[in-house]
């Protein structure tokens, strides 16, 4: 099942409008293809553990958080130009982020 995308800069953590902006959801797919993986690509590569995980709304990569060993998620952003947005591939969370512009994504109310 794909997913069409259709997301909003988050308020302020105070719920204040913010006037900041993402200048690089164009940049992602209309719809991201599901992963099977069954966890981050990179550690299980190298036979490492992960926190949580998070889907590039580029390409679909599954990387993991930054509060993970080996930050792959912020890496893969860094090292592939236009694949800035990434969202929460867990189960019961609803947000994406953007490396580039550093803000919280939410799907509309």
């Amino acid at each position: 099942m794909t997913e069409p995308l259709s997301w909003r800069v988050a308020a302020d953590l105070e719920g204040r409008p913010t006037d900041r902006s993402c200048a690089h959801l164009a940049q992602t797919a209309h719809e991201v293809t599901p992963s099977t993986t069954e966890g981050c690509e990179d550690c299980l590569r190298i036979g490492a553990t992960w926190v949580h995980l998070r889907e590039c709304l580029t390409c679909g990569h599954i990387g993991c958080c930054d509060s993970s060993p080996h930050h792959h998620a912020t890496t893969h952003a860094a090292e592939n130009a236009g694949h800035d947005v990434a969202r929460s591939f867990e189960p019961s969370e609803t947000w994406a982020w953007c490396y580039a512009d550093e803000v919280l994504l939410l799907p509309p109310p």
